[in-house]
């Protein structure tokens, strides 16, 4: 039997407290960890805890550029044993990604062996690869051994890692960065090094210069696989200006024309971040599913150059319109998110624009700077007071011997007979006679009044800002030329400087082609049950009583339509539901059940079914009584599950026709107010149609001068002559509605 030491009666070590305060601060200290350690990058080099302890082990195993590479498993296992103490796995997995230059801009890892490739292939286990610093990571780590950053010790307490490495050139915009914390993220694209430093320099001669003189300078990303950037001015102005923004990217294509007027389209760019295999892959699935008409065939004929071949379906059809429908459907065009939220030189996050991002970069450039001045001062300093200790020896050389050979404690004498310092006299003891006898005064004397200039060089530049501000332009300048030897690029960019991403104008959404330029235009009709089963029906249907519906089943929207039609379908959940009328399935037979084709919640129900018009207005309206005027174009979507326009359960969705809104209350109130009091928006809950407290029962849009009418409980249609005095403003009450009038609408 097994005697158990009771508890002390204070618990020992169990703490008594709330358990929603412990998670609290638990939680806290995972999230500041996660924020601060691992997904955000630092705003004035551009890296992560993982990449800054790569490069700086690397440099340690000297792994320069021109040195020989070693292999990946000793880098990992050198970073993993002495300061990330995470996974083998992940630490190689941010090696391969810092040498792969379809990812990176200026790659910091030179890797050879197999690093991956842009069709998503993995790279080869580390114990295969090997690698070294690059030319541009050695621009970084430029001076880390001169005391310019400050370290900390690693998470054993054995060692020291830099908190920041001295960053040669804006790293952080260069190669850009992506990550997720906890309740944040960020997402910075790649851009042109070169442009970048012609910024800094702007910005150096002009510290209140303004964004959009900045992007003279930087006028977008630069991706490192190219494209075509196709994002308005005006956007990106916005999103350097704030850190936050979107920028379209597209594939670079051109028409190859072929013999006896055939032709095809060579892409030979694709976006960033995009697999080229999966892209393969979609534009098949597209051709497969006849969701791209205009396609017939797609190859890859890529080796190490992108190379991916597009046929038509016929020699007819327009390039532009083959390539804007496949922009629509496919990754040939991607939305890149820009979110430039970093660690400031404090440590906190918080989202920076342009400007800010480069002038605390220069900021910690200037301080690098005056911290190797001074770290050169010293040396100064402390090789002066050897050469005066030197001086000494070299002047009274005889006697210096003779205490050397002689006396019981020569360093003691040494110091006692000349006034000379400890570090001194070690310095003529170490120093063998022969060198000494070697010595001459004038070469002393040289190398003292030279360093005695280079200091007083060095203690002007530390008291003048104005030297240390234009030290900091000559080193960029420097750094510009370095870079731009070995960066390749032959994309015109507006900054005058050769990248890899260049900028054109997309056409308009309306000029751009439909995706079913080869459907025949013919008139169908919409048949929707009651359960939900939709067909279209070829022509105009006459006589309704005709269709044939399953058991228990009767007919509930009639619409008709065109096959080039999109058919608007609305729920009570508020969502919008787009469906082109030339894929609904055939007439003949009871049609297919509706949520085989899209994501209807459980329980929602239909509120309107509708061809779409371009340019038409339709007025939204809540059972809860708010509603809003929407744009027909904001309620199209390609996705299954629709897309949300209206908060709240969705009672009417109407063509806003006319210039005055009629609305019915629950309580059996009648309202008329001008639609001009109706706000236009893409989405949202809208405003207060009519202050009764039970909601409102139906909502119309009319004309004013025809008048409005309303349907009554037989079927017929009855006329509101004295409409006029149920006249007022929005939110209003209203006065009882005329007697019968229980709907607005048919």
């Amino acid at each position: 039997m097994t005697l158990h030491t009771p508890p002390p009666d204070d618990g020992g070590r169990i703490v008594d407290e709330p358990l929603s305060e412990a998670l609290s601060r638990r939680y806290l200290a995972y999230a500041l960890s996660t924020i601060m350690h691992r997904a955000l990058p630092d705003v004035r080099d551009g890296l992560k805890p993982v990449h800054r302890r790569l490069l700086y082990a690397m440099h340690r195993m000297r792994l320069n550029p021109e040195t020989a590479a070693k292999k990946c498993a000793k880098v990992v296992g050198e970073v993993m044993g002495g300061f990330h103490p995470h996974g083998d796995q992940s630490i190689y997995d941010a090696l391969v990604r810092l040498a792969q230059d379809f990812a990176q801009r200026y790659p910091l890892i030179d890797g050879q062996g197999n690093f991956g490739n842009i069709d998503g292939d993995s790279a080869a286990a580390m114990r295969y690869t090997e690698c070294r610093l690059t030319e541009a990571a050695a621009l970084l780590m430029d001076g880390i051994d001169e005391a310019v950053v400050d370290f900390r010790p690693t998470y054993d307490g054995e060692d020291e890692e830099p908190i920041v490495v001295p960053s040669g050139f804006p790293n952080l915009l260069a190669n850009g960065a992506a990550g997720i914390a906890v309740g944040m993220a960020t997402s910075i694209p790649p851009h042109n090094a070169l442009e970048l430093i012609d910024a800094c320099l702007v910005l150096l001669d002009d510290p209140h210069v303004s964004t959009e003189a900045l992007m003279a300078q930087v006028p977008g990303p630069d991706f490192p696989t190219g494209g075509v950037i196709v994002e308005k001015a005006a956007s990106l102005l916005e999103a350097y200006d704030t850190g936050r923004g979107a920028v379209r990217l597209r594939a670079r294509w051109k028409k190859v024309n072929l013999d006896r007027g055939q032709w095809q389209i060579l892409i030979t760019e694709i976006p960033y971040q995009v697999q080229k295999s999966r892209l393969i892959e979609q534009l098949a699935e597209l051709i497969e599913t006849k969701k791209a008409p205009l396609l017939a065939d797609v190859r890859d004929e890529s080796a190490e150059d992108i190379r991916v071949i597009l046929e038509p379906k016929s020699r007819t059809v327009e390039p532009e319109h083959l390539m804007e429908s496949l922009f629509r459907l496919s990754d040939l065009e991607t939305r890149f998110s820009i979110n430039m939220n970093v660690l400031d030189a404090s440590g906190a996050p918080r989202v920076m624009g342009l400007k800010a991002c480069l002038q605390a970069f220069l900021d910690h450039r200037r301080e690098v700077l005056v911290r190797r001045a001074r770290h050169r001062l010293e040396k100064i300093e402390r090789r002066l007071h050897l050469l005066e200790g030197l001086l000494v020896a070299f002047l009274n050389l005889d006697e210096v011997i003779r205490i050397v050979r002689e006396a019981e404690h020569p360093k003691a004498e040494l110091i006692a007979r000349f006034a000379l310092s400890e570090t001194q006299a070690d310095f003529i003891l170490d120093t063998r006679l022969r060198n000494l006898a070697r010595l001459e005064e004038m070469t002393i004397k040289r190398e003292h009044a030279e360093l005695m200039e280079e200091r007083a060089g060095i203690t002007a530049l530390l008291e003048s800002d104005k030297k240390q501000w234009k030290l900091v332009a000559t080193g960029l300048k420097d750094v510009r030329k370095t870079l731009a030897e070995a960066d390749r690029g032959d994309a015109e960019r507006p900054s005058g400087v050769k990248g890899r991403s260049s900028f054109s104008e997309a056409p308009d959404a309306i000029a751009a082609p439909p995706v079913d330029a080869f459907v025949v235009r013919e008139p169908i009709t919409v048949v929707l049950s009651e359960r939900g089963w939709i067909r279209a029906a070829k022509g105009k249907v006459e006589d309704p009583s005709e269709l044939k519906f399953k058991e228990g089943d009767k007919l509930a929207w009639l619409v008709p339509a065109e096959t080039t039609d999109k058919l608007l379908i609305f729920a009570s959940d508020g969502r919008a539901f787009a469906l082109g009328c030339d894929k609904l399935p055939s007439g003949r037979g009871h049609g297919e059940p509706l949520r085989l084709m899209l994501d209807l919640e459980e329980g929602a129900q239909l509120v309107a079914v509708m061809a779409h018009k371009p340019g038409r207005k339709l007025l939204m309206a809540s059972a809860e009584g708010y509603g809003f005027i929407l744009p027909e174009e904001e309620a199209l979507s390609s996705r299954r599950a629709g897309k949300q326009v209206l908060n709240g359960t969705a009672l009417v969705c109407a063509p806003a026709e006319g210039d005055h809104v009629a609305v019915l209350g629950k309580s059996g109130k009648a309202l008329v107010f001008p639609l001009a009091e109706l706000p236009e928006m893409p989405r949202g809950k809208g405003v207060k149609l009519t202050s009764d407290k039970k909601g409102i029962s139906d909502a119309m849009v009319f004309d004013g001068e025809a008048g409005p009418t309303w349907p009554d409980g037989g079927g017929r249609t009855r006329q509101w002559p004295d409409w006029k005095d149920w006249l007022g403003k929005r939110a209003q009450a209203g006065k009882v509605a005329p007697k019968g009038m229980k709907r607005l609408r048919l």
